[in-house]
């Protein structure tokens, strides 16, 4: 592609989602500490999963996984945006914005992908509970969540593939980390058809995703109908904490989405919107899968025995 006459060289990127924060210290502290408590959290599901051979199962790798994706899609923006709001580092060198740009898209594709074979894996369980281990075994599930990976970093690859030939003619972002959109609106070209060429790609992802978690949760509900009260409720308690989690990561995105189409939001309110759906998911999944899962609420109550005790 030719240079443009005002394209410039660019080293690094000029972070200014947070010009305008009017309480930058405080914001920084509560995604300080909301972060931190996120990945420890998501830390303790797979050290627990990892070390318990009673939880090598299916379900228990699938958590395991989506813990991973949750670390990494929270972890790929809020160094960045504690950074600068806590310690004044406003700018970011090229290639670690790129990277950072394809890896925040990854963890949030995965997350999608993620949450649709875990919706898929509770299908098969409830409607086929005598043959549920023979069809999911471990190997099984692994190949599948590396087919995963491997599609999801097939797609995510467009990006940097996009971004890496066009001319600069700013330097400066406009949000609050290094994503797609922020890195786009800094080329010298009509930003409309790369938008576009996204939006097609990731409305395919979403629609397919939530189309299959929609049907999942449909045959559920046909299987949960005829089945018996004591059923009923195992079945129940078996899909709510998937259930919250997939509440908890659609929302945030489906409400983004709306109100910015529909609705005239501030800067601020759209910067506020999209740390809130980079940090809530990664926060609420791991604490719903503790409290709702038996095993791992009995290894941590085992933990905390054995602490009282030697003291």
């Amino acid at each position: 592609m030719p240079l443009h006459n005002g394209s410039i060289k660019v080293r690094e990127f000029i972070i200014g989602g947070f010009e305008t924060t009017k309480r930058p210290l405080v914001v920084g502290v509560v995604i300080l500490i909301t972060y931190v408590l996120a990945i420890l959290a998501n830390i303790v599901n797979i050290v627990f999963i990892i070390y318990d051979r009673r939880l090598h199962k299916p379900m228990y790798l699938l958590i395991c996984n989506l813990a991973v994706v949750d670390i990494l899609y929270t972890s790929s923006a809020c160094p960045t945006m504690i950074g600068v709001l806590l310690a004044g580092v406003n700018t970011i060198s090229y290639v670690p914005c790129i990277i950072q740009m394809f890896v925040f898209h990854l963890g949030g594709v995965m997350e999608t992908l993620a949450l649709a074979v875990m919706a898929f894996d509770r299908l098969i369980a409830i409607g086929y509970p005598f043959q549920y281990h023979s069809y999911l075994t471990n190997v099984r599930t692994l190949v599948l969540t590396y087919f995963l990976w491997i599609v999801a970093c097939g797609f995510v690859a467009v990006m940097p593939a996009t971004v890496l030939p066009l001319p600069h003619c700013s330097s400066k972002l406009k949000y609050s980390y290094c994503d797609y959109a922020a890195i786009i609106r800094t080329t010298c070209v009509d930003p409309n058809y790369y938008f576009n060429m996204i939006t097609i790609i990731a409305f395919f992802l979403s629609f397919f995703t939530f189309i299959l978690i929609c049907l999942s949760y449909f045959w559920i509900i046909v299987f949960v109908k005829l089945s018996s009260k004591n059923d009923k409720r195992k079945m129940g308690s078996t899909c709510l904490s998937h259930f919250i989690v997939v509440t908890c990561y659609y929302c945030p995105v489906f409400i983004r989405t709306v109100l910015t189409r529909f609705v005239v939001l501030t800067f601020e309110t759209r910067i506020g919107l999209m740390i809130g759906s980079i940090l809530g998911p990664p926060l609420v999944n791991p604490f719903v899968y503790c409290l709702r899962t038996k095993e791992i609420t009995y290894k941590i109550f085992k933990i905390f025995r054995k602490v009282e005790a030697s003291q």
